[in-house]
């Protein structure tokens, strides 16, 4: 993998998150329309299918990109914790990309059958709606999505140290990686938990542009050195 490639990759799934997130929240209210009925939640998603499912494919999207990203920083240390962050950093793009494309792949049908004159054909398309965001989004997609994305954030810190970029990437990154890590206990709806990771995917985001730049900056660094060995014209 191109040096270049990987930070281009990780500003564009910072980027893509936080403009699909976004576009979501006004078109949508998400995520805030999850703790609507199921029924009211796949009336809303019918009004706006289009750009819901667009771009939660975008943010699916985005969430993929983790995998190529986790083995491109996989390069900058041989350490035994970033081989177990190349790992993790797969997994935890696998399950958030299972999570979200449940909205353009099963909600569809699930919406349709909501809006059935058949009273049981309804009722079974809300209850499929809130299996799946039970199993798919909640347990699969968040829960895990959560503890991995901090792990794997923590586990490449651990890995770099302080000698990569100083303590400012050590700060951010354990920082963020903590907050986002509070999301496991979400289910639980404890005051502070939903405003704490929303806080730690934002610094989160900001590590990883900022980590970006240093990989792009070393490798520019890199190229225009001047070898030890090459003679000096005087």
């Amino acid at each position: 993998m191109p040096r270049t490639l990987t930070p281009v990759l990780m500003i564009s799934a910072a980027v893509l998150a936080n403009l699909a997130f976004t576009v979501l929240g006004s078109a949508f209210n998400y995520p805030d329309v999850l703790g609507d009925p199921a029924g009211q939640v796949l009336a809303e998603f019918r009004e706006h299918q289009s750009t819901v499912t667009t771009w939660f494919t975008v943010l699916a999207l985005s969430a993929a990109l983790m995998a190529p990203i986790a083995l491109g920083v996989g390069r900058l240390s041989q350490a035994l914790a970033m081989r177990i962050a190349v790992r993790v950093g797969i997994a935890a793009a696998a399950v958030q990309v299972i999570g979200l494309m449940r909205w353009p792949l099963l909600v569809p049908g699930y919406a349709s059958d909501a809006a059935s004159s058949d009273p049981s054909v309804a009722a079974g398309g809300r209850d499929a709606f809130e299996t799946a965001s039970t199993i798919l989004g909640t347990a699969v997609g968040e829960t895990l999505g959560y503890a991995l994305t901090a792990a794997w954030t923590a586990l490449v810190v651990v890995s770099l140290g302080r000698a990569f970029a100083g303590r400012w990437f050590t700060g951010l990154g354990l920082a963020s990686a903590a907050l986002v890590g509070v999301g496991v206990i979400a289910p639980l709806e404890l005051p502070g938990v939903d405003a704490a990771n929303f806080i730690g995917y934002v610094l989160w985001s900001l590590w990883l542009i900022a980590f970006a730049v240093v990989i792009l900056v070393k490798a520019r660094r890199d190229t225009i050195a001047v070898p030890a060995s090459t003679p000096v014209a005087l």
